[in-house]
């Protein structure tokens, strides 16, 4: 680790400190090798006094359980049918590995108690199929949980459901957690997944908003992928309930947890509420970091050069987008009422965030802005990203003329010899 690194550390942990973050691990991670790193990064979010919750799937060992009986489970992921002697093994099983779990966390030194604080009813009959044993959450025990995180301990959730007359359930474990993070009103829930990865090896997107999570979900082919779209159905869900973060990570790659936590860019995939990401009008303190984040486009001529007065003179034409309180990107709208025109400008998007989308979305915006404003027509002038502009953003090579005589008359004294693209605005 460089001193960076633990900079960008740092910058996290006030904002983190005593917030809750429930995270979810599944059966096939809590037996992976890795689990062992999990536990000891599990320790430093505790040692930052970050508190959490742990909840688990017993997908596998359910599976297992049932092999070493000789038959089959009615389900393994708490998810369609539940027979009594499937439920038989999800206890028993699920049981096990709880105590494995405690076992571990024991070894970093951390106290953690099982909490049985998923209240659950029958899902009952659905499409005309009665569910058995599976069960359909209905509240969660938050003073439960409270009094042991008041008091430094881990509460361990089992992928397990109880009532008031004593029966137990089997519950999805995705969903035993987006429960828990909405009501102990958690700051995020952190999914480690065994099934990170979509068929063919494609990975989800790395951000999505909740819009762009149930499209997703949409598209998907029936049947695809089922823990992984399960995480996203019920990330998106959470967040739709007040969760800011929901983090789908691979359980399977070391330090992933912390790499994701506390990194601006992540590694895996994280679906957001809205302000996780905006775009916003420029402040003076945001200055310095525009100036930053533009230089290296400018000393290659992408760019056209400009300084930190030229940006404090234009500041009304100026937006950045900002993504978890950072600036990523930014963009320029300079209006000429009289000719009914606007120039885009200043479009750029840091290098660690290019091909998500962000470029698009401040276009999007700049095209908004613009017919707020009576822009009837938008130009751009580029040296190297006019390709992008064409595909991307709708415009077309014209000519210098289309310009206002005073823009007409810098574009003629830079000598950059940009070509001019425009668009019409609707």
């Amino acid at each position: 680790m460089n001193v960076s690194d633990l900079r960008e550390i740092l910058q996290y942990v006030p904002r983190f400190r005593e917030k809750i973050f429930v995270v979810s691990i599944d059966g096939e991670i809590a037996a992976s090798p890795n689990f062992a790193n999990i536990l000891l990064d599990l320790a430093v979010l505790r040692s930052l006094s970050i508190r959490v919750v742990l909840v688990h799937g017993a997908s596998l060992q359910v599976q297992e359980a049932a092999e070493r009986a000789g038959t089959k489970a009615s389900n393994t992921d708490g998810t369609g049918i539940t027979d009594e002697a499937t439920l038989e093994l999800s206890i028993g099983a699920a049981m096990r590995l709880t105590h494995e779990i405690l076992e571990g966390l024991a070894s970093v030194d951390l106290r953690a108690a099982y909490a049985n604080a998923v209240i659950a009813h029958p899902a009952g009959i659905l499409g005309g199929v009665d569910q058995g044993h599976t069960g359909r959450i209905e509240r969660v025990d938050v003073k439960c949980l409270h009094m042991l995180l008041h008091e430094g301990i881990i509460p361990v959730v089992p992928p397990l459901g109880f009532d008031g007359e004593g029966h137990t359930y089997r519950v999805n474990s995705d969903h035993a957690a987006a429960e828990l993070a909405e009501a102990l009103h958690a700051a995020k829930v952190v999914y480690l997944s065994a099934d990170a990865k979509l068929p063919g090896g494609a990975s989800l997107p790395r951000q999505l908003g909740i819009a762009e999570a149930e499209e997703l979900l949409k598209k998907r082919k029936n049947g695809e992928a089922p823990n992984l779209y399960s995480k996203v159905d019920y990330g998106a869900k959470a967040c739709r309930q007040g969760v800011s973060r929901i983090h789908i990570l691979d359980g399977t790659v070391d330090e992933a947890l912390l790499d994701e936590v506390f990194s601006n860019e992540g590694i895996g995939t994280m679906i957001y509420s809205n302000e996780y990401q905006q775009i916003r009008k420029i402040f003076k303190k945001d200055v310095r970091a525009v100036m930053s984040l533009i230089r290296q486009s400018m000393d290659s001529e992408e760019l056209v050069r400009r300084t930190r007065a030229d940006i404090l003179e234009q500041m009304q034409d100026f937006w950045v987008l900002e993504i978890d309180g950072k600036v990523m990107g930014c963009v320029a709208l300079h209006v000429s009422p009289a000719e009914g025109c606007g120039e885009l400008a200043c479009l750029y998007v840091q290098k660690e965030h290019e091909n998500e989308g962000h470029g698009r979305k401040l276009m999007a915006f700049v095209d908004n802005l613009a017919r707020e404003k009576g822009v009837r027509q938008l130009y751009a002038l580029s040296t190297q990203a006019y390709k992008y502009l064409q595909i991307k953003g709708g415009f077309r090579e014209s000519s210098p003329d289309i310009m206002p005589a005073a823009r007409r008359m810098q574009y003629d004294a830079d000598g950059r010899q940009s070509k001019v693209l425009v668009k019409d605005l609707a």
